[in-house]
């Protein structure tokens, strides 16, 4: 995988605020490769700490890590059955908030 791709999923998770989710593909779009959601989920896997890695999920609102629930949660979003609640209003579409 590229790493200039991996640098700017990286870069685009960071601006995603506290509370508040995006999508694999969202991003995949954001960087110019609408077609390679399963990339930024392999550079999702790789990131640095400092990555909110947590806030990027599918586009269906569900959890690809159970783990991330509790970060989640503690950011103040509702998960029920590794889903997020209210996932169409805590979307944040990097195309349109940037």
């Amino acid at each position: 995988m590229n790493e200039l791709f991996k640098q700017q999923v990286w870069e685009i998770s960071k601006l995603i605020p506290k509370g508040r989710v995006s999508s694999y593909g969202a991003i995949a779009k954001a960087v110019g490769f609408p077609n390679h959601s399963r990339h930024v989920g392999k550079a999702m896997g790789d990131c640095p700490k400092d990555v909110p890695a947590h806030r990027v999920i599918s586009s269906s609102g569900t959890l690809s890590v159970p783990e991330f629930q509790e970060r989640l949660e503690a950011e103040g979003i509702e998960v029920k059955n590794f889903k997020i609640k209210n996932f169409k209003e805590l979307f944040w579409n990097p195309l349109e908030e940037l």
